[in-house]
């Protein structure tokens, strides 16, 4: 049977030179890296390498680069210690985060008495910064905003720098869950005055179980897990050398061929959208996925202008031919109210109709579009 893989957005294919780089690091640096001997040293120096690595590539130091085991806890780590630490009071943010943001958001609002807002969104789910603005003009709680840098399920992106100097210009922490950005687009921290950012190294070709928070120095952020003294004090627990020293490896590897490789996904992903225009000229697509300017070149929202009943096995017979995709985001499979994105963004027209996800990488290719797009469009025509 054929296997086709367009699921990059919930998770990447290990590169070949990430899997040498991680099996390095498991047969040679078995030290913890806390210890003071040798062996400890020697894992020690592979990991702040592989910290300093990372950093260079946002342009901060070094020390502002927190291991964690991925993007959840890194959002969960800034989100909460704002709260505790921070005093925060109120979080503006959108309905249309990942859930890693929106559920911890809503755990803070109940324990701790956080009064949330929500900027409004357009008709294609961009931020409205002018509500943005009418909210960050009430000085009466301390806030902190949230806002994604790229869509997971749409591909919407928010200008990071536009977001992050209205925060500056109104005293206002900002975080950024960037998730699905870091790797595949330039982003210099040097610039953009954010503050807190989320990201996770399975998304750019890297291990899972494996991510960093960035956290401006001198923000005066606790622990979260608290333990032993690792990660300057902000992270506890023995660090995972072999899968950082992966996640270095896979940064870097994504950013000397970004220019290179985002040429030819944005081919594909173009190509793609030719040909279901060409065979189904009754898709739409959800968001501004199709707008090459307004969102990310990894990923195609599709909506299948389909019955419900229909689409309700659309997945299953995709999965049975082989073809891999999402509908809604990884993180919400089993889930029987839909996608909180797509109900956000999308008249109640097009919500009953089935929505898929296609994420690509560069490892796919237009032999594969071509099989997706018959399989389509013969199940359409069923």
């Amino acid at each position: 049977m054929k296997k086709v893989y367009f699921d990059s957005a919930a998770t990447t294919k290990l590169r070949n030179e990430v899997i040498y780089c991680m099996s390095e690091a498991l047969k040679t640096e078995f030290g913890n890296p806390s210890s003071t001997h040798s062996y400890g040293r020697s894992s020690k120096s592979l990991l702040e390498n592989s910290r300093k690595e990372i950093a260079q590539h946002l342009n901060v130091s070094a020390a502002e680069i927190i291991f964690t085991s991925g993007g959840t806890e890194a959002d969960n780590l800034i989100l909460h210690s704002c709260v505790n630490d921070l005093k925060v009071t109120r979080i503006i943010s959108s309905k249309i985060e990942h859930h890693a943001v929106l559920h911890c958001i809503d755990v803070l609002e109940k324990k701790n008495g956080v009064l949330v807002e929500y900027v409004n969104l357009d008709e294609c789910g961009h931020i409205d910064f002018t509500h943005l603005e009418e909210l960050l003009k009430d000085a009466t709680h301390k806030t902190l905003v949230s806002l994604m840098h790229v869509n997971n399920e749409i591909g919407n992106i928010l200008d990071l720098k536009r977001t992050a100097l209205l925060c500056k210009k109104y005293n206002t922490y900002f975080h950024s869950d960037t998730v699905q950005s870091v790797g595949h687009f330039e982003l210099d921290f040097s610039e953009i005055p954010i503050d807190f950012a989320a990201v996770a190294a399975h998304k750019f070709h890297g291990p899972k179980g494996a991510g960093f928070a960035f956290i401006r120095k001198n923000t005066g952020l606790r622990a979260l897990i608290h333990g032993g003294s690792q990660e300057r004090g902000l992270r506890a627990g023995t660090e995972a050398v072999y899968a950082i020293a992966g996640m270095a490896e896979a940064l870097r590897i994504s950013y000397l061929h970004l220019e290179k490789e985002r040429a030819y996904i944005t081919e594909l992903k173009d190509y793609f959208k030719s040909r279901l225009l060409e065979e189904m000229p009754d898709v739409s697509f959800n968001g501004a996925c199709d707008d090459n300017n307004k969102s990310t070149y990894t990923l195609l929202n599709v909506c299948l202008n389909l019955p419900p009943e229909k689409g309700m096995m659309l997945l299953f017979q995709l999965d049975l031919k082989g073809i891999a995709c999402s509908q809604g985001s990884a993180c919400q499979s089993g889930s029987t109210t839909g996608s909180h994105v797509l109900n956000s963004v999308l008249s109640e027209e097009d919500r009953v109709k089935p929505s898929l996800r296609f994420s690509f990488s560069s490892f796919n290719n237009k032999e594969e579009i071509d099989y997706v797009v018959d399989v389509l469009k013969e199940f359409s025509a069923k």
